[in-house]
């Protein structure tokens, strides 16, 4: 399989497949394809389709296959941001927040990633949940905004405001940890809580969360008058 990642801010990838080869993607990402690539949608068993449904991502995947020679096929971003491309095996694993995953070859695995601390879960801003990223292959993500990526060392830390991870490698732990001081904590704008990383691994942040936007177009939204 042959990819590219283009058109950022608003980013598609583009892959070029042997036949025979597949891709699993959620449903509704694939935007065009050559004629000869083939559908099937899967659930892959209960237990699997439960985690995808508590990790934020749609119940069923879709598996596309090219068929009688090579095939093209692309995936678009729902949001302005980055497609980022990891290569999965060999242990390397991704811990990656809801949403992420776009599409991934066939080997590659997806399975809820509970935080192992319940505060982290909580108040971390991801939420208890995220997605865990494993097997063999090629897998997609999509972000939101900017990712700036950071290698952290073993027992490095980074503190970063709630809601702004997308992915970290699977050997980072994550905590949370209160804003000191009552001033800050009122009227800081921060919140109370914000996000520990501790490497060692690599760690990737987005600079436009979906939440972050949201909340700031709400004093602009009508308010339900007739106009």
């Amino acid at each position: 399989m042959r990819y590219s990642i283009e058109g950022e801010p608003f980013p598609v990838v583009i892959c070029e497949l042997d036949a025979g080869e597949e891709m699993i993607t959620e449903s509704g990402a694939m935007a065009w394809m050559s004629n000869n690539m083939n559908m099937a949608t899967q659930g892959g068993g209960l237990g699997k389709m439960f985690g995808r449904m508590v990790s934020g991502e749609t119940i069923f995947l879709n598996r596309y296959t090219a068929m009688g020679g090579p095939g093209m096929i692309s995936f678009a971003s729902s949001f302005p941001g980055s497609i980022r491309a990891y290569e999965i095996g060999n242990g390397n694993e991704i811990i990656a927040q809801k949403r992420a995953f776009l599409a991934a070859t066939s080997g590659v695995e997806l399975s809820v990633a509970f935080q192992k601390k319940v505060g982290s879960g909580f108040f971390g801003g991801e939420g208890f949940i995220m997605q865990r990223i494993s097997g063999n292959g090629m897998a997609f993500l999509e972000f939101d905004g900017y990712i700036k990526e950071y290698t952290l060392q073993a027992g490095q830390q980074m503190i970063i405001d709630t809601g702004y991870l997308a992915a970290m490698d699977n050997t980072c732990s994550i905590d949370i940890q209160m804003i000191k001081g009552v001033k800050n904590m009122l009227f800081g704008g921060e919140g109370l809580f914000n996000t520990v990383l501790t490497g060692p691994g690599r760690i990737w942040i987005q600079s436009m969360p979906i939440p972050q936007v949201a909340s700031s177009l709400i004093p602009y939204l009508p308010l339900g008058k007739n106009n």
